[in-house]
């Protein structure tokens, strides 16, 4: 079982931004369906981070956020969990991290998209240490670092 709350899959080679600082990381699956994870911040709040993740394959024509079944989901999600991991060490002070689950048209009336229940089951695996909750919403998700807690 791919996420038995032990184990990933092993990601893929992620091609890091040139200075960390910056925000688009890149990795191509075996396939060759090539990815973008890009972090942005919030003008109001420069601790606040959104997360985009997507396919940036022509073949999509810019549909960033397509269901690719190409069967590397697993291996695509601890990928994911590998560059956010990476932007968190390079963000140390980042407080506020968000995750979109764009709706299909089938999930318009759903209380959560699939992709948005997809990220959530990974989310232990990049705020495994003491101090973040996650906050579920319906179609994005919110995890911040606990106020309160006291290393």
């Amino acid at each position: 079982m791919p996420v038995d709350g032990k184990n990933l899959l092993p990601p893929y080679e992620v091609t890091p931004p040139p200075v960390l600082s910056w925000a688009t990381y890149l990795f191509k699956t075996d396939s060759g369906m090539e990815y973008e994870v890009r972090f942005s911040r919030k003008q109001d709040n420069i601790l606040h981070v959104s997360i985009a993740f997507g396919v940036t394959n022509e073949e999509f024509e810019g549909e960033e956020y397509v269901a690719t079944n190409k069967g590397e989901m697993f291996r695509v999600m601890s990928t994911m969990v590998k560059i956010v991991r990476m932007y968190k060490e390079a963000h140390p002070h980042a407080s506020i991290y968000e995750f979109m689950g764009e709706a299909r048209e089938k999930e318009k009336n759903l209380p959560q998209t699939a992709r948005i229940k997809l990220y959530y089951r990974y989310l232990p695996y990049i705020f495994d240490e003491p101090g973040w909750i996650i906050h579920f919403l319906k179609n994005h998700i919110v995890v911040t670092r606990d106020k309160d807690f006291k290393p």
